[in-house]
């Protein structure tokens, strides 16, 4: 949870990290490819997900469906490998830009995001492959 005793100030403006989990003890984390920027990955880390993630090197997420942690990678051999770790202003979500050994997706797609939606179509078509 969220540091008590830190101004909006000192949260905002210090070099203290304090990470501001939400109420089930996560915060978002999105991965993007180090070299092309492309957005890999979006999933949560609680605080040990976060300390492994930074005592690795390699991302480790925490599994909301499974109820527990998951370095990605640790079956498939996917890696992510982090590059820098970046977090925005109020400390409750993290861009990860990382190396990627492999594809990011557990379907074997390059990135999580391979599809596009189109906001007119209807619900039965609004999806097409990303070109």
């Amino acid at each position: 949870m969220a540091e008590a005793g830190l101004t909006k100030e000192e949260r905002e403006h210090s070099a203290r990290f304090a990470p501001a989990f939400d109420r089930a003890g996560l915060m978002p984390a999105v991965v993007v490819d180090a070299g092309s920027g492309e957005v890999l990955v979006l999933a949560w880390m609680n605080a040990e997900a976060l300390a492994r993630t930074r005592e690795s090197g390699r991302v480790t997420f925490w599994s909301r469906s499974r109820r527990e942690l998951w370095t990605k990678g640790e079956t498939s051999g996917n890696f992510l490998e982090v590059e820098e770790m970046l977090v925005d202003c109020d400390q409750d979500a993290l861009v990860i830009r990382a190396w990627p050994k492999g594809p990011a997706c557990h379907t074997g797609a390059r990135s999580c995001f391979y599809r596009r939606l189109d906001p007119a179509a209807p619900d039965e078509t609004a999806l097409s492959p990303r070109s």
